[in-house]
């Protein structure tokens, strides 16, 4: 069961929902569009798969609180809640349904993301389909890689999974300084990306929020990562107070389009299809660009919006 608590933001963008557990622990979801793409055409839904995030990312304000993993069924609702509002008959026929499993939390901590991305096709009535997993790799989940590789295999091919690596440095040490856990190699994690990849699959992203001081070198990343099965995406550092806290300087600037197209042009000469990877301004004050809107508390602030438009309901 979700209780919606409040909502925040642009319909016509992006919004945040704040919902409560059964047991009164409160994570968020988001819809979005990725402007100019019309939302009949891609519709993007962000879940949380845990109770904020063990990992503390340098950069991200979900780490600040741990309380947890969501069920499978905690998982699906929030999906639900996303979709009723919006196709209360729960078919969506857009060709492009993109549910990104990043929200608050490392996915590959929760076997129950297993279970949902093993439930989902049956569940929802979407034939644009297209899970998305964003993981650090950390250490010792090589059973929930295992069976990931094997629910893509049955459930989500030719190109209805998007696999993604969040790296950010080519340099291990450095990696540190961005993802304080034990992780898996670069070596470990193009090994795996080889193997996942199969012809008619979208690339392994591998994703880099460019931060000053942390190597991003493309001739280092090219002797491990084949351009042939492996994409890059380079995005900002997000307005978090993680990131204030931590220091990070971002390289990948919103208002200055030139300097990061040259950052990618070094990707690409080494063959890589590259992404910048740059959202719209506005989605910083809605909050719906990085898991930070619980943390900072701010939907205390929505709570009697919410309430008046109609929106505080129980979710089965």
């Amino acid at each position: 069961m979700l209780k919606l608590i409040c909502s925040h933001g642009d319909d016509d963008l992006a919004r945040v929902f704040v919902v409560e557990l059964a047991d009164g622990s409160r994570v968020e979801c988001v819809e979005s569009v990725q402007p100019p793409i019309p939302r009949d055409q891609k519709w993007v839904l962000i879940v949380s798969t845990l109770k904020g995030c063990p990992v503390g990312c340098a950069m991200c304000d979900a780490g600040q609180d741990y309380r947890g993993k969501l069920s499978c069924e905690e998982i699906l609702a929030q999906v639900d809640l996303l979709i009723r509002r919006r196709y209360p008959s729960g078919r969506i026929s857009i060709p492009k349904l993109k549910v990104q499993l990043a929200r608050m939390g490392e996915p590959a901590l929760n076997d129950a993301v297993l279970d949902a991305l093993e439930a989902m096709p049956a569940r929802f009535d979407a034939p644009g389909l297209l899970p998305s997993l964003s993981t650090v790799a950390p250490a010792g989940r090589e059973s929930f890689f295992e069976r990931l590789l094997d629910i893509k295999n049955r459930l989500y091919g030719e190109g209805h999974f998007q696999m993604q690596f969040s790296v950010h440095s080519t340099d291990e040490t450095a990696r540190r300084k961005m993802v304080p856990i034990r992780t898996w190699s670069l070596a470990q994690m193009a090994a795996y990306g080889e193997r996942f990849y199969k012809k008619g699959d979208r690339k392994v992203t591998l994703n880099f929020a460019l931060a000053e001081g942390l190597p991003a070198d493309p001739n280092a990343l090219v002797t491990t990562f084949d351009p042939l099965t492996f994409a890059i995406k380079l995005t900002p550092i997000n307005p978090t107070r993680a990131a204030n806290r931590s220091g990070l300087r971002g390289l990948v600037a919103p208002e200055d389009p030139d300097a990061c197209r040259l950052i990618a042009q070094r990707f690409e000469a080494k063959g890589y299809d590259t992404i910048v990877s740059i959202g719209e301004l506005e989605e910083n004050r809605i909050g719906s660009n990085c898991g930070m809107y619980v943390s900072q508390g701010l939907y205390r602030d929505e709570a009697t919006a919410c309430s008046s438009a109609g929106e505080h309901a129980a979710i089965a």
